[in-house]
């Protein structure tokens, strides 16, 4: 993998002062890091601070919150990034999941002060308390209407909620074990839901009732994912008729993070292996980039791309540090992934730098969320950071 390129994650704050100093580092494997400075040289009317790089690393670019950096040397270059807002109100402790509503105006969020909340997307103010789990609730998402959220907890529970007076419309009961991630069929007559307890289910939402047991790991499913397969896919047939509840489960794939170290992917519909990949560790999360390109996170800091045609290799590993890939999410021709070291980056296909998102300081950023050019993220040290990306 190529050089990863760091800087001190308050930059943004101590570079607006005269003289200001922050440290910068590259590391290419197996060469020694290279470690160097930035430092202000004054901050003109426009309150763009003037910046020059120590030796071996060049300073390309900088805006009121942005530093674009290269090191000639490992020919590599990144883009930080520091945060347009941050909202450190919403609450008190770490924050586990947060998703964006589809018309980019409100967030859900929930945290280990065991509470889930729906605030302002704009200025984080707190709108709705969605009360009603027991413990921790692991995972919230808002369905495509932005109206209902889904979330899922250690309780073994999944409730959908309303988002316009809070109350708990559906709970749907038949896992044993804490619910780990959800996923949403087309709009959302249907979702799924995978657990501690190593099963994936779909249910129906209309009548709250089971559908079926999707797949069943004997592990831990730590993260999944839904897509619509490639045509050329062969994804099974399913054993009985599937029931006339089921809306929208023809033609898609599940994919399923285990802890067991692999990556399988089912027919949703079907509820047929498609195909099952062995990784270095511990599978935290997974997601499509399109109906043949998906993405896999590893507890040892590997992303694998895979190929749902041919998964015996991968298309590429790409490693940038050895800390927990938490969250990967589709973005333009790339991806966004966020690790336990409380990186959060930007990989575009047609960019030479990756975006870094700073800030977070060595806590780990659960959670990703975009909406448009606003990427939000939620971290361990409770603060949720909203970036704003300029014409990429």
């Amino acid at each position: 993998m190529a050089a990863t390129m760091r800087v001190q994650s308050d930059w943004n704050q101590v570079l607006r002062r005269n003289e200001g100093e922050a440290w910068l580092s590259c590391r290419s494997p197996g060469k020694s890091t290279l470690y160097g400075s930035l430092t202000c040289q004054g901050v003109g009317s426009d309150g763009i601070p003037e910046i020059s790089a120590s030796e071996g690393f060049v300073v390309n670019e900088i805006t009121k919150k942005s530093i674009l950096v290269s090191c000639p040397h490992e020919n590599v270059s990144t883009k930080f990034l520091a945060p347009y807002t941050s909202f450190c109100r919403i609450h008190q402790k770490s924050i586990i999941c947060i998703d964006i509503s589809s018309g980019g105006g409100l967030g859900v969020s929930t945290s280990t002060d065991g509470t889930m909340k729906i605030w302002q997307a704009a200025n984080g103010e707190i709108r709705r308390l969605l009360e009603g789990h027991v413990y921790d609730v692991n995972c919230c998402r808002f369905f495509p209407s932005g109206l209902v959220v889904l979330s899922g907890g250690m309780d073994a529970q999944l409730k959908i909620w309303s988002a316009e007076d809070a109350s708990c419309v559906v709970t749907f009961k038949g896992h044993k074990g804490g619910i780990l991630d959800t996923a949403i069929v087309d709009r959302g007559r249907n979702v799924i839901s995978s657990s501690r307890d190593g099963t994936a289910r779909l249910w129906d939402c209309g009548k709250s009732a089971c559908l079926g047991v999707v797949a069943d790991c004997g592990s831990p499913v730590n993260g999944i994912a839904l897509g619509v397969a490639d045509n050329t896919i062969n994804l099974g047939s399913p054993e009985k008729a599937p029931s006339e509840r089921e809306i929208g489960t023809e033609g898609k794939i599940l994919l399923l993070a285990r802890e067991d170290k692999k990556l399988q992917g089912v027919g949703l519909q079907s509820r047929q292996p498609v195909f099952l990949f062995v990784g270095s560790d511990a599978f935290n999360c997974c997601t499509f980039l399109s109906s043949i390109y998906l993405l896999a996170g590893t507890q040892d800091g590997n992303i694998y791309q895979l190929d749902v045609r041919n998964t015996k290799a991968p298309v590429q590993i790409i490693h940038r540090s050895g800390a927990p890939v938490l969250c990967l999410l589709p973005y333009k021709d790339g991806f966004i992934a966020s690790q336990g070291d409380g990186t959060c980056f930007i990989i575009q296909q047609d960019l030479d730098h990756v975006i870094d998102l700073t800030e977070a300081d060595c806590d780990p950023v659960y959670k990703v969320a975009t909406w448009e050019k606003q990427i939000y993220t939620c971290c361990r040290d409770g603060m949720v950071r909203r970036y704003q990306l300029s014409d990429l």
